[in-house]
């Protein structure tokens, strides 16, 4: 997985509005705070220098924006929520690098390594706070309050989720007896949730149908299941340098899916070698490569890449029940396969 496949068109028609939008909600933040943010994001070095390091491929914001297309809304109106998603993403990827202790996330040194924990921790709060000052921006777009109220109250509720996903990935770590179950609900709240607000509020801010936009947050449900086994499978048998991050998951003993696999159904000598394993405080060198030579005897890529699919087309299912034009949704399928066959 060496070689890696650009992003389709679909993921760079509004990359250049996204950005924009960001930048003003982040140029609104105090210099301290917005140094660190602008850092994060990749527009400024450690110095605050301008530089071109981003590397975010604004997935969530970009399927918010295709989603609002689709049912033919005004993308223009949602660019405020779009850059909401996006923010409370980026906030949850800074307390993230902190409680995983991640030195580097895309070749980058992590916040919290330049700054300290303390600081990184106030960056993301800033990061936090700023996705609903943008939510707030879509009254000078022209819409009604009450919607506005709606869309605070979803994000809300899917930050929740999010919360608490994380809150389940963290405690997993110290335990080994995730199931296959244990590790969807995690992984459904973690990243699916904010998956299906950014579906959902596209499409809610582009239409007045109750059940289309239901369809859409279920697409984006299942979409961000596939991203996250996905990326469960990345982080163990891809490239370093392609993904951007080593094989940190196995290192923090994170129970993904494959792992979750692997504990479930080893046995015998397999079963004890990797409950020895994932008794440690971290594993490294040699025993990384024994995880991957357990998991890959158990077939647990195969079983991962398996249970992504049925995810991929469950949430074209949702897709084609919108009855919506071919032509509407094509971008959206396009994005649905660049996420479930991406190398990086």
């Amino acid at each position: 997985m060496s070689k890696k496949h650009g992003l389709p068109a679909s993921f760079t028609s509004y990359r250049d509005a996204v950005r924009v939008e960001l930048k003003k909600v982040i140029d609104s933040c105090p210099p301290a705070l917005g140094n660190m943010l602008r850092y994060h994001m990749g527009w400024r070095d450690e110095q605050g220098h301008s530089c071109s390091k981003e590397s975010g491929k604004f997935i969530r914001s970009t399927l918010c924006l295709l989603s609002c297309q689709a049912v033919g809304g005004d993308t223009s109106q949602a660019i405020p929520a779009a850059a909401a998603v996006e923010l409370i993403h980026n906030f949850s990827l800074i307390h993230d690098d902190i409680e995983d202790a991640s030195y580097e996330r895309h070749h980058r040194s992590t916040v919290w390594i330049l700054w300290g924990q303390s600081q990184a921790i106030n960056a993301g709060d800033a990061m936090f706070t700023l996705a609903y000052l943008a939510l707030l921006r879509l009254k000078e777009k022209g819409i009604a309050d009450e919607k506005i109220t709606n869309c605070a109250e979803m994000l809300s509720l899917a930050c929740l989720e999010l919360c608490e996903g994380q809150c389940l990935d963290v405690e997993y770590e110290n335990r080994l007896d995730i199931t296959v179950e244990d590790y969807i609900d995690m992984a459904a709240k973690k990243t699916a949730a904010l998956f299906a607000v950014s579906t959902c509020l596209g499409a809610y801010l582009g239409s007045e149908d109750s059940k289309l936009v239901d369809f859409f947050r279920l697409f984006g449900r299942e979409l961000g299941m596939v991203f996250q086994i996905h990326d469960d499978i990345l982080g163990i048998w891809g490239a370093e340098d392609t993904v951007g991050k080593s094989a940190g998951d196995i290192c923090q003993r994170k129970k993904t899916l494959p792992v979750a696999y692997g504990l479930q159904n080893s046995e015998g000598a397999a079963r004890k070698s990797l409950g020895k394993l994932y008794s440690q405080k971290s594993i490294r060198g040699e025993a990384i490569k024994e995880v991957t030579k357990i998991l890959d005897k158990l077939g647990a890529r195969n079983y991962a890449e398996s249970v992504a699919e049925q995810y991929y087309y469950r949430a074209l299912a949702h897709l084609r029940a919108t009855r919506l034009d071919t032509s509407s949704v094509a971008p959206l399928k396009e994005a649905a396969s660049f996420l479930s066959k991406r190398d990086f």
